[in-house]
């Protein structure tokens, strides 16, 4: 009985100082499976594959990982994503510098993560309700002034070559723009007073108050930090492709939202790292990729992703109870 109490407790440890074990665990046994079951999984294409995917999304979860860890979320990320990539193909074509069509789209997306936070934080509204309306308003806007046609860019830059062209084999630079994002903010996140004022926000906002933290301002800039991730993102994919369509990003704040829980973030708050949100985006990536040269079909895929994120949420709860103990 000792014994048990003792593992329990190591377990309780190990969990509440890295949350971000839970999602590598999970990592470890997906490769294994597809190491064995999906034909060419282990070559040098599949793994470009599966980090460029990966390193698009994970910059939106990133953002997202933030956001969550202060008790809010942004279901708008994904309309973000679309109109600051949309933004960039449309100034790209009116002859505007490929640089200042990026900073155009930044400068937007930000705007929006800055209507969505100071909406939330002053009407005292759910952040779910305020990003699902602004969610469907910005697609809404992003349809509207494209008609619902695709814009293709066709020149050619070192500047999106910069954003993601290739520079190993397969390899994109997205992965070097995605590993920058999540060590710098994880740095941010754990190392800094503001790291500090993030969680103190998500896990008990009137102790935070009494601290002299300022929430709703804490709250506001990690909604700023989200949509201008999300707009990074865009560009990044925009640069892969060289066109946007309206519809583009639809879906994925809910498969970011699933790579951050995976990764161990808490949807209540106060709890998680970068390094989860990591393991959890090449999860995806993994399941993704791994699913379609196992010969499954494409669209089992999201089945899979609602089977690891009710499994992620019940454990991450499990482990909370745990902690606490």
């Amino acid at each position: 009985m000792e014994k048990r109490s003792k593992f329990n407790s190591s377990i309780a440890l190990l969990f509440r100082t890295h949350p971000e074990f839970g999602a590598l665990v999970g990592l470890v046994l997906v490769f294994v499976v597809f190491c064995f079951t999906a034909t060419r999984f282990l070559s040098l294409e599949s793994l470009a594959g599966i980090v460029t995917v990966a390193s698009e999304l994970g910059i939106v979860a990133a953002g997202i990982t933030f956001l969550m860890i202060t008790g809010e979320f942004d279901l708008s990320v994904g309309s973000t994503f679309g109109f600051s990539a949309m933004i960039l193909a449309i100034t790209a074509n009116a002859g505007i510098p490929l640089w200042i069509g990026f900073l155009l789209a930044l400068a937007a997306a930000s705007f929006i993560g800055l209507i969505n936070g100071i909406i939330t934080v002053k009407y005292k509204i759910p952040s779910f309700i305020t990003t699902l309306g602004t969610l469907m308003f910005w697609r809404g806007i992003l349809l509207a002034v494209t008609g619902g046609f695709a814009v293709r860019y066709w020149g050619t830059s070192s500047f999106l070559s910069g954003l993601n062209g290739h520079f190993l084999g397969e390899f994109r630079i997205s992965s070097i723009w995605f590993f920058i994002v999540i060590f710098s903010l994880n740095i941010i996140l754990t190392k800094t007073p503001y790291g500090n004022s993030t969680y103190a926000t998500g896990g008990n906002k009137e102790a935070a108050r009494v601290l002299g933290i300022s929430v709703d301002k804490v709250k506001v800039i990690n909604f700023i930090i989200c949509a201008m991730l999300a707009g990074l993102a865009g560009c990044i994919q925009f640069a892969r492709f060289n066109s946007v369509d309206p519809l583009r990003g639809t879906g994925m704040e809910l498969e970011a939202i699933a790579a951050v829980v995976v990764g161990g973030t808490l949807m209540s708050g106060g709890y998680g790292n970068l390094i989860g949100t990591l393991f959890g985006v090449l999860l995806m990536g993994m399941v993704r990729s791994g699913l379609i040269m196992s010969g499954a079909p494409a669209y089992w895929y999201q089945a899979f992703i609602g089977i690891i994120l009710i499994l992620a949420v019940i454990t991450n709860t499990k482990l909370k109870g745990w902690a606490i103990k």
